[in-house]
């Protein structure tokens, strides 16, 4: 094959921004660029192309576009950023594969139309009468699309005297808003030898092979387009690979493209190196001030002597942020790389290893945080937590909460408390297996009941999988329950087993979910011992998900979601008096159904708002949910639901509820306002509730 000789450019990615025409407000203030000449205010249309990516490109080089309300200029400086436009704009013609591009640009002056390259505009723009208008227009040609020619990977040229003389060739500069003026690059090589073509590049150098899963990452071959992106991709794409390997000094240089006009081609070269393979060697641990590096090691889930591959690394540095004792956590490689005893390496036959360093900046280990919350039939509650994050150094946490509840509400008698202390140690007995400990005193004067109890609870909770998480635990309660002028003492023990489920992969529990499932089913085994003795097992189970309208096509990613819900509760082996009344089961209100007030649904006491639980339950809900521009969106949903006197769900007088509300978007979760009314509502029912939350009900 014949290499005609052009130019030796180094590919560079454009930033993918959204092209369109865009016009300068008539009213925008022109910010003087120092010099004495007045700034001229002006507007830029970018023909388009017919090609969205190349647009975007063509809209991100240009400085025309991305300056032209904040940087306005004077006559001289606005011809030079007109000229500087058309090598900006002809990069992005490149970077999208066309090579036999050209640019035209425009500038109507008044009535007066003048090619950008024309030496007088600078005189025309100086002499621009006061309340003309200069509009801009930028167009292209774009001539043949280049596809990819030979690709060759090569090891890298031989180290050469530092005397020898240097050969310039200029690199392609990345078409953006910020872009500097292009600049040449240097490469030491020597004269006689310097690779200006590619079959000269070839020649001079060793070929290097790669492997199936190499050659798969890399993905690149003749015939593809002529895209910068797709080229830039295949060699991030290789490296990773590499690296994951083993190879953790590998390294792939920046392609050089050498350009055939005749043939609209382009061929590549791609300098490869691999190195050593490693394994991983001594681990370090710096920055620690309050954490025990014991219990960091012990977490820790990379070994010495396994294969180094960066993405176990990462995931181990993810593993130490999740304990939430850091600010921040950082690793590294700490060359130089050094030889393994045989014992020590998992891989055999491969002795060089490469240190890695982890550092630590431990986070304030004492932080105060304060909840408040609203509703119309539970009203409002008001406290504040104190939560110490790393106790006796292994990230043990302490949480110490007081809230005071009933401040009004349609469900509530009066005021109340709830009273809390939260212990919670990671990694007990074995990795992800936390304990869980918490002692509660809490008061609430509900229509339902009045209740004053004290709560001891102990349990393990382990993460089972990517998306399973399991928990027991022991629970003892002593409380006192007065209900229809009866008062009661209980002393209840119990085992609550859980198992959830959650594959929305969200960072932040409070974000909305846009797609995925969350279910969870309990099982809690009882015993009622004061007032009677009762034996009873309390089975839950509760399902959600989400469905993105994006996949229907009618909407942007994360924009437009349908969200569902199912619940199911059952009580087995006693009936409704049997059982204290706090352990009945009960509907109403935002966790089952809205529009009626909390424990609002099922049966009531007379034609009362006394309600007096049951012994099973199921509701459902459908939610539309609508972000919007400016960090705000709407929800409009439908709830219904049941609480019959049998074991079996499905029994009672089915209730149903339908409302809408807003959302507001915070860096920490959408803040929600919600309205619903009850369709059926029953004696001494509600009208409406108000709800005022952080995050989705669901």
């Amino acid at each position: 094959m014949s290499c005609m000789l052009g130019v030796v450019t180094v590919f560079c990615a454009p930033v993918p921004l959204h092209a369109k025409a865009s016009k300068a407000p008539a009213t925008a203030q022109p910010v003087s660029d120092g010099t004495s000449d007045p700034a001229i205010p002006y507007t830029v249309t970018l023909t388009p192309t017919k090609h969205p990516e190349l647009d975007a490109a063509i809209s991100a080089s240009s400085q025309l576009q991305s300056l032209q309300t904040s940087h306005s200029v004077g006559a001289y400086a606005l011809a030079g950023r007109i000229r500087s436009d058309y090598d900006r704009v002809n990069i992005a013609l490149e970077s999208q594969g066309y090579y036999a591009g050209s640019v035209q640009i425009s500038v109507k002056v008044g009535t007066r139309l003048v090619d950008g390259k024309d030496p007088s505009l600078p005189d025309v723009l100086k002499a621009l009468e006061k309340n003309q208008k200069v509009a801009i227009t930028i167009s292209t040609t774009l001539g043949p699309r280049f596809s990819l020619g030979s690709i060759a990977l090569l090891a890298p040229p031989e180290k050469v005297d530092a005397a020898a003389p240097v050969v310039k060739t200029p690199a392609a500069k990345t078409p953006t808003a910020k872009a500097p003026a292009s600049k040449d690059t240097q490469m030491p090589t020597p004269a006689a030898t310097a690779p200006v073509t590619f079959a000269q590049a070839v020649e001079q150098s060793r070929p290097v092979s790669l492997t199936p899963d190499e050659r798969k990452a890399f993905n690149l071959s003749a015939g593809q387009p002529a895209v910068a992106e797709t080229v830039l991709a295949a060699q991030n794409t290789l490296l990773n690979q590499l690296q994951e390997d083993g190879y953790a000094t590998a390294s792939v240089s920046t392609p050089l493209a050498y350009l055939e006009p005749q043939a609209q081609k382009l061929d590549i070269v791609f300098r490869v190196q691999r190195g050593p393979r490693v394994v991983i060697g001594p681990i370090g641990m710096t920055g620690l001030v309050h954490t025990n590096q014991s219990f960091l090691r012990n977490r820790l889930e990379l070994k010495e002597g396994e294969l180094y591959r960066p993405s176990r690394i990462e995931a181990a540095r993810q593993d130490l942020v999740s304990t939430g004792v850091f600010a921040s956590v950082q690793v590294r490689n700490a060359p130089p790389i050094i030889t393994l005893p045989p014992g020590r390496t998992l891989m055999p036959g491969i002795l060089q290893a490469m240190p890695i360093e982890f550092s630590f900046k431990e986070a304030k280990r004492r932080t105060l945080s304060a909840e408040v919350g609203y509703s119309t039939d539970l009203g409002g509650r008001l406290g504040a937590s104190w939560t110490h994050h790393n106790l006796f150094g292994d990230a043990e946490q302490l949480k110490l909460t007081a809230l005071v509840t009933g401040l009004g509400g349609s469900a509530q008698q009066g005021l109340g408390y709830d009273v809390y202390a939260d212990f919670m140690k990671p990694d007990f007995l074995s990795k992800g297996q936390n304990l869980s400990v918490r002692l509660e005193g809490v008061r609430q004067l509900l229509y339902s009941y009045h209740q004053t109890a004290i709560i001891a609870r102990a349990g393990l909770n382990r993460h089972v999988g990517k998306y399973w998480n399991l928990s027991g635990s022991l629970m003892g309660e002593q409380e006192q329950i007065k209900q229809f002028g009866d008062t009661r003492s209980y002393f209840i023990v119990a085992a609550p087993l859980n198992a959830t489920f959650d594959n929305t992969r969200l960072s932040n529990p409070i974000d909305p979910a846009t797609h995925g499932v969350r279910a969870s089913l309990s099982i809690t085994p009882s015993e009622s011992l004061e007032s009677g003795s009762t034996f009873f097992t309390l089975l839950s189970a509760q399902a959600s998900t989400y469905f993105d309208l994006h996949h229907l096509g009618i909407s942007r990613p994360g924009r437009s979601v349908i969200a569902v819900r199912g619940i199911v509760g059952s009580v087995q082996g006693a009936s409704t008096y049997q059982i204290p009344p706090d352990q009945r089961l009960y509907a109403g209100g935002p966790a089952t159904v809205r529009g009626f007030r909390y424990q609002g649904v099922g049966p009531q006491y007379g034609r009362t708002k006394y309600a007096i639980g049951g012994t099973s339950m199921d509701a459902g809900s459908v939610e539309f949910r609508q972000r919007l521009p400016m960090n705000l969106g709407f929800a409009g949903f439908v709830d219904a639901g049941q609480v019959g006197t049998g074991s079996r769900p499905g029994q009672g007088t089915l209730r149903v509820g339908y409302g809408g509300g807003v959302r507001y978007f915070t860096p920490i979760g959408p803040i929600r306002v919600d309205v619903a009314l009850p369709m059926n509502r029953p004696p001494q029912g509600d009208k409406w509730e108000l709800y005022f939350g952080l995050g989705e009900t669901f």
